[in-house]
This record gives structure tokens, sequence and C-alpha cells, in this order.
């Protein structure tokens, strides 16, 4: 068996407050490896800040204490500031909530595609631009040298997070993460940009982060699940085996979502009060 890709031991990330220290992340521990794995949860359970301790993206004052995390053998920790530009985008890459704020306004639709491969490696012009449109393809943007001319403002949310999937996936990573990726878009535009990543991420033999607050998602696209509540995972298992969750949270959220064929007069509450933390089977 192959070692895994990524390995986080006790990861903790703690933010000042006026009434001290708050932990967000409480000391979770998990492995990937060439595979999708899902991490679930509410608003606030630490899914976000989980996937950018993983690039050192939490800023002071923000702390990210860990007993391990290490890359493909890398320590993530150990990392200079230097060394872990050379690795973001390069090597891992980052899908974040929303396009229009991740993209440069200023900047066309190619010369950002390009950019993002021209940070880690030099090619001749003519080169560079057979694999911006290349990649436009590969994201399933029809006429994709017009589209490479235009400015994010003049395309759709659907297009512009496409957009940004073929900048993440461009330098081809081994290890992509995706935060929330279709939030801002529709459900049909949701399928298309999921059927997009699940196509690159296989046929690259990728390992994937995907971020989300939608069970029924992720249980389709993912291999494994982890569902993160207030910071702590409470659960993890195949996304096949989502339905049979033991954790109240899990039982909870499951119970919570609206079916197609809903005939309940209301929607169950969550009941706090009977959760206890620990990772389930």
């Amino acid at each position: 068996m192959s070692a895994p890709l990524l390995e986080i031991e006790n990861l903790t990330v703690t933010f000042p407050t006026s009434r001290g220290p708050v932990d967000v992340v409480k000391g979770i521990s998990f492995s990937l490896g060439r595979e999708r794995l899902g991490i679930v949860g509410e608003s606030g359970s630490g899914k976000s800040m989980t996937g950018r301790s993983i690039l050192r993206l939490i800023r002071k004052p923000g702390r990210v204490t860990a007993d391990r995390m290490t890359f493909d053998g890398i320590d993530l920790l150990a990392q200079s500031e230097r060394q872990m530009r050379a690795l973001r985008g390069a090597r891992i890459s980052m899908v974040m909530q929303d396009p229009k704020f991740s993209l440069n306004p200023v900047m066309t639709i190619g010369e950002q595609i390009g950019e993002a491969l021209l940070t880690h490696k030099k090619l001749p012009r003519s080169e560079l631009k057979a694999r911006v449109l290349s990649m436009l393809e590969a994201v399933r943007i029809n006429e994709p040298k017009r589209v490479a001319n235009l400015y994010p403002h003049e395309v759709s949310g659907g297009m512009g997070q496409r957009v940004m999937i073929a900048m993440m996936l461009i330098p081809e990573p081994d290890l992509l993460i995706a935060d929330e990726p279709t939030s801002a878009l529709d459900v049909s535009v949701q399928a298309q940009v999921l059927d997009i990543i699940d196509d690159l991420v296989t046929g690259k033999g990728m390992g994937l982060i995907l971020i989300s607050h939608d069970l029924n998602l992720v249980s389709r696209y993912c291999d494994r699940i982890l569902v993160m509540n207030s910071g702590e995972i409470v659960e993890s298992c195949k996304a096949s085996d989502l339905h049979k969750a033991t954790h109240p949270y899990t039982k909870g959220l499951l119970a919570a979502m609206p079916r197609m064929d809903e005939n309940r007069d209301e929607l169950p509450v969550l009941d706090r009060s009977s959760w206890t933390t620990g990772a389930g089977t």
C-alpha cells in the first residue's frame, strides 16, 4: 500500500479573543491518499480553516499547531514562506468559494490562467497560450479563444468558477482543495462544475478535499467523508455508508435535509444538548 499523500495529526487552529484564546479547529487528525475526501459540517465548524491550514494561509494573530502535517513526505510546518509559495499552486491548489472575489478584475481570463502556470514554470509564449486554451476546453468552456480575452465581469458566475478551476489545475497539482466550489451557483451549474472537477481529479490521479455543507452532494462525489462540528471531527465513514451514520450530529444533519418526496409538516431541529464529541467509526 502506498504512503498517504497528506498526513495530519492533532491539528489545532487558535485565534485570540477578548475572552482569551479560542480553538476553531481542535486537535483533528486524518490522512489522505490519491482519493476524494469530503469534509462537511455547518458554517463555523472549522472546515475552511482546516483547508487553509494545509496551505499555511492562516495569518497572525491566528496560530496553527500540529504534531504532524506532512504532504508527500514534506513537513509543511517546517517550510519557510518561500518554500510554501513554491508548493502552493504547483503541488497543492485551492479553489475558493466565490470567483468574484478571487479573480483579478483588470486582467483577462487568459492572462490569469497563464499567470498561474508561469509562476511555477517558464514556457514559450506559444506553448503557454496553447496550454491555456487546452485548459479552458478541459473545463468545458465553449469558444476558449474568445473567453480567454474576456475580463471577469464579462463572464457568468458558473463560467467564473470554471475559470478558477482551470487556474488551479493548469499547474497539474497533486492535491486540490475545493472550498464550497459551487456555493454561488444554481443547481444545474453545480452538477456541471462538480463533474468537471471529478473528471479532472480522477483522470490525473490527484487527491481531492471537497469542503461543503451539503451532505448529499459530498456523498455522491467523494470516497470518504469527515463530519466536523465545533472544530472537531465527530464522524468518519465511507461516502456510501453515510446513511449508516452513528453520531447524533450527523444523524441530525441528515434528518434535517429536505427530500423531493417531502411530506413532513416541518423539518426537525438539531438537538445539540444530546451530543458528545469524538470521532465515529
